[in-house]
């Protein structure tokens, strides 16, 4: 059955906003050619969306152009401000941005070990409030929490976890009290990665891969057809559990000692480096692991930083090669803080390996986002989130 009017009209609405967002500012003459709308059609769509205020006149196409024609038309970017967070154990990254993504402010903070969950709770909520105040939101629309952990699949909470602290958990509702206006949202760290190396970093050209995390532990985010794969449980991608030849038991239901996290994870690597003599001053903030797999590849030509990689590549095959069996990607993202230390080196190295031990072809690329992967996938979904609703027909 063809569209009601109504829905024609929201229809076309969205597709001009998504085109502004994509595009930049547009004129009403090269909006009718990218929708392909009749000229009174897209006049109309143009003023109901500056009536509802989500777009503006921001200037003219040309300087030898002049009139209603030449109007460059532009989203509203201070619509909504969103925030961003990326939780670790050890502390709390903060964005605040406009609409369109723009960051207006940003910081930092540690949170120690021997803080209690309520000042942890309170320290991490109070730098949301600051980077706010400093980026001029007095109304945050929309915050996107990236964490450690597993999400909940139904309710979108973050499952308790004996192995993270406990002011994570709290942070969600705390956030939520502070900023009742705010439509908060929590997603596992990994997913968030895979979300922005999807867009904006190394998959942009993959609609199909599976991003690793190597950090502190081990983790995996899988994009099948475009979409992000949570599981029946929120579960897919607990790779620390898996079976994996090499180590000294099996993991259980509990503890992930003895399988993949007993290979690749932090403290492993550290004790690999150990055994080939590799050793590190790390930079600031940078975890003992990477800065050891970093002065690996910075010297690489030595031969104990060689082995050191080799063997390292060797385990990071083992459960990549677990992980293509089954899904067949055809691309492999490194990441977290230990895959961005490899970086390509330690990429083309486990390529090979598993081109020697998969008969399914498989790239393997480094993360091209580094630090900032998680921080940017929370953005992105706040920011989907926002147009989503500020975008939506009116009722």
């Amino acid at each position: 059955m063809p569209a009601s009017p109504s829905t024609a009209r929201a229809i076309n609405d969205r597709l001009a906003l998504r085109l502004l967002q994509q595009e930049g500012p547009l004129t009403a003459g090269r909006l009718k050619q990218l929708t392909g709308l009749s000229r009174p059609s897209v006049a109309d769509l143009v003023e109901r969306l500056t009536a509802s205020g989500l777009i503006a006149v921001v200037g003219e196409s040309g300087e030898q152009r002049r009139g209603p024609n030449a109007k460059l038309y532009g989203i509203v970017a201070d619509r909504a401000q969103l925030a961003a967070l990326d939780v670790r154990t050890e502390g709390v990254s903060v964005l605040v941005s406009d609409l369109l993504g723009r960051v207006l402010a940003e910081a930092s903070a540690p949170i120690g070990d021997d803080a209690g969950t309520g000042p942890a709770v309170e320290q991490a909520v109070a730098l949301v409030e600051r980077v706010a105040k400093e980026a001029g939101a007095d109304r945050l629309h929309t915050v996107g929490i990236g964490v450690p952990g597993l999400i909940d699949p139904v309710s979108g909470e973050l499952r308790d976890s004996s192995g993270l602290p406990a002011w994570h958990r709290r942070l969600v509702d705390a956030l939520q009290e502070r900023l009742p206006q705010a439509r908060v949202s929590v997603e596992n760290e990994t997913n968030l990665a895979a979300l922005a190396e999807q867009r904006d970093g190394a998959a942009r050209d993959r609609d199909t891969f599976v991003l690793l995390w190597f950090g502190m532990g081990i983790g995996a985010a899988v994009v099948l057809d475009g979409k992000l794969r949570r599981g029946a449980s929120g579960g897919t991608g607990e790779i620390g559990f898996l079976p994996v030849p090499g180590t000294t038991g099996l993991p259980s239901a509990t503890d992930c000692g003895g399988g993949f996290h007993s290979l690749a994870a932090a403290g492993a690597i550290a004790g690999l480096a150990a055994e080939h003599g590799v050793t590190a001053v790390p930079l600031a903030h940078e975890p003992r692991a990477a800065a050891l797999v970093r002065e690996a590849v910075d010297g690489a030509a030595s031969p104990a930083a060689d082995r050191f990689l080799d063997a390292l590549a060797d385990r990071v095959a083992l459960g990549a090669a677990a992980v293509i069996s089954v899904l067949d990607p055809g691309c492999v993202v490194l990441a977290g803080e230990i895959g961005r230390a490899g970086g390509t080196v330690l990429a083309a190295r486990v390529q090979e390996r598993l081109a020697r031990m998969s008969p399914l072809p498989t790239e393997v690329r480094a993360s091209s986002l580094g630090g900032e992967a998680v921080l940017r996938g929370a953005l992105l979904t706040a920011r989907d989130r926002a147009q989503d609703e500020l975008f939506a027909p009116a009722r």
